[in-house]
């Protein structure tokens, strides 16, 4: 009888990492991806956060329009464009310390603006004050503060 609940009891255990594994990996995206519809359209909403980074400090570096690239391919895409965003005080904080170089590849911010099929237009990044928080202290702070820059920049086009 205790070798059946035994057998029972991890059975019903390893059932459950089961599950929660699935569902955290089913749900992954929404926890690590943020996404507003802007309340204004596709060029409208790109030139505004080019307006409200660069008033708040923030370097743009590049804005790469995905769908002309890919249009150009021969396939189609509608209005897609991913804009790098710099703040240099932000990027010099994370250079110092050769361990944390480890989230340079995630530099500088990005946004996405895309359309969609049925005309909202789309702003979207990844979730930066989440997933800062598994790397150093300094990584950390740095990540959350520039989240917090950037919520302010979008803010003033999201809905």
């Amino acid at each position: 009888m205790t070798t059946q609940k035994v057998i029972y009891g991890l059975s019903g255990f390893i059932l459950g990492l089961l599950v929660m594994g699935l569902i955290t990996y089913s749900s992954a995206a929404d926890f690590l991806m943020v996404e507003n519809e802007s309340k204004y359209g596709f060029e409208e909403t790109v030139e505004k956060i080019q307006q409200a980074s660069v008033e708040k400090g923030w370097k743009i570096p590049a804005i790469h329009r995905i769908d002309k690239s890919v249009n150009k391919l021969g396939y189609y895409s509608l209005p897609l464009a991913v804009i790098e965003l710099c703040k240099p005080d932000h990027a010099a904080k994370v250079l110092q310390n050769d361990d944390d170089k480890v989230v340079t590849s995630m530099m500088p911010c990005r946004v996405s603006i895309y359309e969609t099929k049925s005309g909202k237009v789309i702003v979207s990044r990844m979730n930066t004050g989440l997933v800062s928080q598994v790397f150093s202290k300094t990584v950390t702070e740095t990540m959350k503060a520039a989240t917090r820059d950037t919520e302010e920049i979008f803010a003033s086009v999201i809905k």
